[in-house]
């Protein structure tokens, strides 16, 4: 697109810095003109297309000119660092500002065979973020006087919930999404996703297979942090409204908001749609790294089954934290929150919502997620300033998941 005879010289200038500054970092402002032409989801081209040629000389001037001063930014540097010291194949990050502008990062190769590069808010699988929608979901319910939080879930689910010392009739629906039902968590008991990646799972099968184990403590007792809570409370969505889980979360959460990228799986879909790059595992602790990146999500279900990119999951929270997915009393719920044992020191769990402080003050609410794959954090700030970060591997030990976490602390805290 080139620029009318009408545009200034500044605001030109302003055109040429962006595209310069964009092809250097590997960074692009989501809002600049540059960004815009190109619309939803090619963010990628506009990093690494070349200019109109009426711009080219003047982009090269300037492009010089920032090889030879440019420095990459605190969250870049923090992104370089996963892939180089880490051994994370990709990193690729979305951090947007109270002014709803937002930065795209990456870093390292989206595919380790072809060396293709990282696409830019390319898609992944959030995990353990859906537990957020479905949270969003059940909360809807409970404003509509469709659902109680205090009310066993037996109510709504009569005879499902049933073990060693598991009865439905003793477990709350706001047990269930904090965490304190003492449901035993079903994925202890997975087969390694390198045996099992094609095999599909119901929820039912999800559930037998946490109900063959005894439960961790009596409701109410203590925290702990189970999937198959979850379950139930996708199977309570269903119930209640009388449709499939991910209709339900699609059309009263995703659509609402603009997810444009964000989407529940169908039955039987093991593919990532759209641009993204590739997930790896390995088999054993440090061993070689595999594309893991098709597989069939079933077993996440309504605790881990949706696909997103960073931008859609930051737009998610400051919308959720806007106010603009519940009223004031369901959202007071979410943010209630209490202590998780076993999560990093100060972060606290509320109903599919946690609490995390920041080094430079104050806290971040969000989620996070990990799958075979990819680990996402993120959270945004009481200000509407959000972060995502996405590795394209889970962490091969404690030291490189922190990194991850810092990536998050630095896309908020850092000055740039």
């Amino acid at each position: 697109m080139s620029p009318t005879s009408s545009e200034s010289k500044s605001s030109r200038r302003v055109r040429v810095l962006a595209a310069a500054l964009a092809a250097l970092s590997g960074l692009v402002v989501a809002g600049t003109p540059a960004a815009a032409a190109t619309g939803p989801g090619r963010a990628a081209n506009v990093v690494r297309q070349s200019p109109d040629e009426s711009l080219s000389a003047e982009l090269a001037e300037v492009r010089d000119e920032l090889k030879r001063n440019h420095r990459p930014d605190a969250l870049q540097r923090k992104l370089d660092g996963l892939v180089e010291k880490d051994r994370f194949p990709a990193a690729l990050a979305a951090v947007r500002d109270g002014r709803g502008r937002t930065r795209h990062y990456t870093a390292g190769v989206a595919d380790l065979t072809t060396k293709e590069e990282v696409p830019v808010d390319g898609r992944v699988r959030i995990a353990s973020n859906t537990k957020m929608f479905t949270a969003v979901a059940v909360l809807q319910l409970v404003g509509e006087g469709k659902v109680d939080l205090d009310e066993p879930i037996e109510t709504y689910l009569p005879k499902v919930v049933r073990g060693k010392g598991i009865d439905g009739r003793r477990i709350t629906v706001r047990q269930l999404l904090q965490h304190t039902s003492g449901l035993p968590n079903y994925t202890r008991w997975m087969p390694s996703i390198f045996k099992s990646r094609n095999v599909y799972r119901s929820p039912q099968d999800l559930l037998e297979m946490a109900f063959a184990h005894k439960a961790s403590f009596a409701p109410g007792t203590s925290w702990e942090y189970s999937n198959t809570n979850y379950v139930l409370a996708g199977l309570l969505i269903e119930k209640v409204t009388g449709r499939p889980v991910a209709e339900v979360i699609t059309d009263r959460i995703i659509e609402p908001i603009g997810l444009r990228d964000t989407y529940w799986p169908g039955k039987g879909d093991r593919t990532i749609r759209g641009r993204h790059p590739q997930g790896y595992g390995s088999e054993k602790p440090g061993g070689k790294l595999k594309d893991i990146t098709n597989l069939d999500p079933s077993w996440g279900w309504a605790a881990g089954q949706l696909i997103g990119t960073p931008s859609d999951l930051n737009r998610f929270m400051t919308a959720l934290m806007g106010g603009k997915l519940l009223e004031p009393e369901q959202l007071a719920a979410m943010k209630h929150t209490m202590k998780a044992p076993g999560f990093p020191a100060g972060w606290e769990y509320g109903l599919g919502l946690m609490k995390m402080p920041l080094s430079c003050g104050g806290v971040i609410w969000g989620h996070g997620g990990d799958i075979d794959g990819y680990e996402t954090r993120n959270g945004v700030t009481e200000d509407g300033r959000a972060a995502t970060v996405a590795v394209t591997a889970l962490p091969p030990g404690e030291e490189a998941h922190q990194h991850v976490i810092e990536a998050m602390d630095t896309a908020l805290c850092a000055k740039r």
